[in-house]
């Protein structure tokens, strides 16, 4: 094999390629991000490329039959739920998480549970001997799941084509590298080769793909952004290390919407579907305590309820501390100068500690009523009634604004059995409360949520 070794220089963001280093790529405008890598330029096409698109010819969309059954399901709620479905036939699906979120846990748990398809689980991380010790952990034995621990992409592809299985994991996609290559696995021209010549099996084989990715510490997918790109599903693996619950959401989905959510909840024995979220995020006091209030929200397009955790004490230190954990901080203090200015609480010599009960962060604007709710009752040391729900956004002027998918919600609460429900005035304008049975109570302003609550 006769070639020529030379480096090039390439993008982390987008990988375009370049001859000279560049303070700006001149392709996506990022500043910094060339970095330099060697290269092997090969003067023949790849042995297993050229038989694959030898055999694949132009065809008109009349002359291509769908199969009956164009999606592999899972067997997982949660997980069918983010791909819109079940896994495309022929699709690359990007899983990417931090490290011991527990990637590989759910990749292995959904080989080992589709029993009716042929599976190949490739693992460059683990030796056989543990890959088994975890799946006896967590699943049941599965005699038409295959393993194989190679880092090699020519020895891959050949089992594959060799096995010809269904389904295809590769844990994970930085390890792997090609031998056509002379850089080091987990680099930019690695991780593009490797996945394109993926993607070039899957698309012509119909086999589907998933991957599981690496994240940067800024919290990114390893690789070029034109992974991200080739793929055809990127499935983001959230959670906190100090709580069992994790949610994996759709960045990218060619085949269903991006806007699903999957909750899991982490077990000794593996991962669980969390079917009714709000059951778990909502603990059960025996006794009614100040400083937590309930809230319907909704991630992406599922509405799930969340307990608010609020403490509002006297500063020890002369300055008041500002804290929150799954709340965005600035949006804190926004509702604090808000109470402060419309509703004359003197909160500004107190600390104030928020917490979203779970683990779990919430961006929705509609929690705001509720954490509005918590702190006001932490103040007071007054309890709200546990049969109370709030959903509704805050404004900079102390009104309450109306939320999207407001029904959604309200049929959420009085799913959870809560007998009344606080929403924005306005959200009652074409609202039929009369298919509700929970009680729901409009309100304007800031002022009539004090008075309502503590009187």
């Amino acid at each position: 094999m006769a070639g020529k070794s030379k480096t090039l220089w390439f993008c982390k963001n987008c990988g375009a390629e370049s001859a000279k280093w560049m303070g700006r790529c001149s392709s996506c405008g990022e500043w910094n991000s060339l970095i330099e890598e060697p290269v092997y330029k090969e003067t023949h096409k790849n042995r297993f490329s050229s038989s694959a698109i030898s055999s694949v010819r132009p065809q008109t969309l009349a002359s291509v039959t769908i199969p009956k059954q164009d999606r592999t399901d899972t067997l997982n709620g949660e997980l069918n739920r983010v791909l819109g479905g079940g896994i495309m036939q022929g699709s690359i699906v990007l899983l990417g998480g931090e490290p011991g979120i527990g990637k590989s846990t759910l990749a292995l748990q959904t080989a080992m549970n589709l029993r009716d398809i042929k599976t190949l689980y490739v693992s460059g991380e683990e030796s056989l001997f543990q890959i088994k010790n975890r799946a006896e952990r967590v699943a049941r034995p599965n005699e038409n799941c295959w393993f194989y621990t190679e880092t090699l992409l020519e020895d891959v592809i050949h089992q594959c084509q060799e096995l010809k299985p269904d389904l295809i994991f590769i844990d994970s996609i930085q390890t792997l590298y090609s031998g056509q290559l002379e850089a080091p696995p987990g680099s930019i021209s690695q991780i593009r080769e490797c996945a394109s010549q993926l993607l070039r099996y899957a698309k012509t084989t119909q086999t589907s793909v998933i991957l599981i990715g690496h994240i940067t510490k800024d919290g990114v997918l390893a690789g070029p952004k034109v992974l991200e790109h080739i793929v055809d599903v990127v499935l983001q693996f959230e959670g906190d290390h100090y709580h069992v619950y994790r949610v994996i959401r759709p960045l990218k989905n060619r085949f269903g919407p991006t806007s699903e959510l999957g909750i899991f909840e982490m077990r000794g024995e593996g991962l669980r579907e969390v079917t009714n979220p709000s059951e778990l995020l909502i603990n059960t006091h025996e006794d009614a305590l100040s400083g937590i209030a309930i809230g319907a929200t909704i991630d992406g397009i599922r509405p799930f309820l969340i307990e608010c955790q609020s403490l509002v004490s006297t500063a020890a230190y002369g300055t008041p501390q500002r804290s929150c954990t799954g709340f965005d901080a600035r949006r804190l203090n926004m509702l604090l100068a808000v109470l402060e200015k419309r509703a004359s609480f003197k909160l500004a010599s107190k600390d104030v500690f928020l917490n979203m009960a779970g683990g779990l962060k919430v961006e929705d604007p509609g929690i705001d009523l509720a954490v509005i709710a918590a702190i006001m009752s932490s103040n007071a040391d007054l309890a709200i009634p546990r049969a109370y729900c709030f959903a509704g956004e805050i404004g900079l002027s102390g009104e309450v604004r109306p939320v999207q998918r407001v029904d959604q919600r309200i049929a959420e609460a009085q799913k959870a059995g809560f007998k009344k429900i606080f929403i924005a005035g306005n959200n009652l304008r074409g609202l039929d409360v009369s298919r509700f049975q929970i009680q729901i109570e409009g309100i304007t302003k800031v002022e009539q949520l004090v008075r309502k609550l503590f009187g």
